[in-house]
């Protein structure tokens, strides 16, 4: 079953965030995931704030996982924290 890593994540030094994300991506795709939305238009049916995400699907929680607790992921993921605030989170599919 599918799984989803979700990000919402609002970035606050953007210089330093783009070093980041060629960095992430290359370990999403090394780890079996493909990244489904990212920074696309977003309309806020209710409630808030407006989130800023990103949708990264995974073939399942465990390939999720091993991707998020990878040395290649947590070499890049203090570049992330130092840039950007906010909040990212695993959920699966059904």
């Amino acid at each position: 079953m599918p799984a989803y890593v979700i990000g919402d994540i609002r970035v606050t030094d953007a210089a330093q965030y783009e070093t980041y994300v060629p960095l992430a991506l290359a370990t999403i795709t090394h780890y079996g995931g493909r990244v489904l939305a990212a920074g696309a238009t977003l309309e806020l049916l209710d409630g808030g704030p407006v989130p800023e995400r990103t949708v990264v699907e995974f073939p399942d929680a465990a390939a999720a996982g091993r991707w998020y607790r990878s040395p290649e992921y947590q070499a890049a993921l203090p570049i992330r924290l130092r840039s950007s605030q906010g909040r990212a989170f695993l959920i699966e599919g059904i």
